[in-house]
């Protein structure tokens, strides 16, 4: 996986969103899901 640097309001806009022990790639990794599984519902909607 690549490497990104994160600003400080970044890193504290993802430190409300973790739970108890979840690292900043768990995180990352569920937002990405989430915005695919979104984009996905957003691509199939446009279908009809």
């Amino acid at each position: 996986m690549p490497q990104i640097e994160l600003s400080e309001q970044t890193l504290e806009r993802l430190d409300r969103l973790r739970e108890t022990d979840e690292d900043y790639d768990e995180i990352i990794t569920e937002l990405l899901n989430i915005y695919e599984v979104e984009e996905l519902t957003l691509f199939r909607s446009g279908d009809g």
